[in-house]
């Protein structure tokens, strides 16, 4: 299942993205509660009976957990088969031209780990670390899919970085590795956009991930029954439609269900959480000569059986606008 965040006439709701449609999760569960519910979605509103009140954003969706999702998603299965005319009006609307925003909208938490792939840490001059190398992103710079990455004031470096992350679906604390997946949502695209100078001078990296709309996130979450392997799935970024990252989170040194355990010894993870698993070689600041993002680029991220998130990239405003 595809769980967005749709903006429609300046409202901001819950949706499923199935088949090239996109139901509204907000008037699927209004229908449910109906009295007159249509004999095909009976079924579907029996199992989701338990609560068919409409959650506030998607981290309240997500704490509902994995069996009230599956049912929801058998309601939206039967919602799609049934005739149009038997709908209420706007349930369901075309995946072209659907705004998607970014699906956790401002995340309790966003840890990026660091050089986890050997051969970006190796194009940096940098050595495999034995550990992970942990850092936090600020939930303010989160951007969504479509919207601007905003180049800072006086700033020349600004770099891209394609990442698969990890959407926290339940608290957890001291997780056992064979356990971590059970703690998985599912799955998103982040560019952590990175200023490299800032990165240098600050000795420390949080300032250079944190500026705002540098954490381009979406443009869906997909689920975790819908992917079999997350440690196995073709990774790429391209700027102006120019391959820049081509790898595979096969490379990955430390794994998803060991990141999720290692860090669960010291932090409780939160449902709606996010952990960015780290890019691969072909960053901008280590090519020859380098290659920074400027006023005019496209970005876009791409994660096999996720999707693409794609950005523009524009000058800052005048103080006077």
């Amino acid at each position: 299942m595809k769980l967005a965040i749709v903006l429609q006439n300046r409202v901001k709701s819950i949706a499923i993205v199935r088949e090239n449609r996109v139901v509204d999760v907000a008037l699927l569960l209004k229908t449910l509660a109906a009295r007159r519910v249509p004999a095909g979605f009976r079924s579907a509103a029996a199992a989701l009976k338990k609560d068919l009140s409409v959650p506030a954003d998607m981290t309240a969706l997500l704490d509902r957990g994995d069996s009230w999702l599956r049912n929801l998603d058998r309601a939206a299965a039967a919602i799609c088969a049934a005739p149009a005319k038997s709908l209420p009006k706007g349930l369901i609307s075309k995946q072209e031209g659907a705004r998607f925003c970014a699906p956790i909208a401002r995340p309790g938490k966003i840890v990026c780990v660091g050089r986890n792939y050997s051969e970006h840490a190796k194009e940096g001059g940098s050595a495999v670390s034995e550990q992970p190398i942990l850092f936090l992103k600020a939930a303010t710079s989160v951007c969504d899919p479509g919207s601007p990455i905003v180049i800072p004031r006086n700033s020349t470096q600004v770099d891209y970085e394609a990442e698969l992350a990890v959407v926290i679906g339940k608290t957890g604390k001291d997780i056992p590795i064979e356990r971590a997946e059970n703690y998985i949502a599912g799955y998103t695209l982040l560019n952590d956009v990175s200023e490299r100078q800032m990165q240098k001078s600050d000795g420390q990296w949080f300032r250079a991930k944190s500026c705002d709309t540098f954490g381009p996130m979406g443009p869906w979450i997909v689920t975790r029954d819908e992917i079999s392997d997350a440690g196995n799935l073709r990774i790429s970024c391209t700027l102006d439609s120019q391959l820049m990252q081509d790898s595979s989170t096969s490379n990955l040194i430390f794994k998803i269900p060991f990141l999720i355990s290692y860090l669960s010894n010291s932090i409780t993870w939160e449902t709606g959480d996010i952990l960015s698993t780290g890019t691969p070689a072909g960053v901008g600041a280590f090519r020859t000569p380098p290659v920074f993002l400027a006023p005019g680029n496209v970005v876009s991220v791409t994660v096999e059986k996720i999707g693409t998130l794609t950005n523009p990239v524009r000058a800052p405003q005048s103080k006077s606008a």
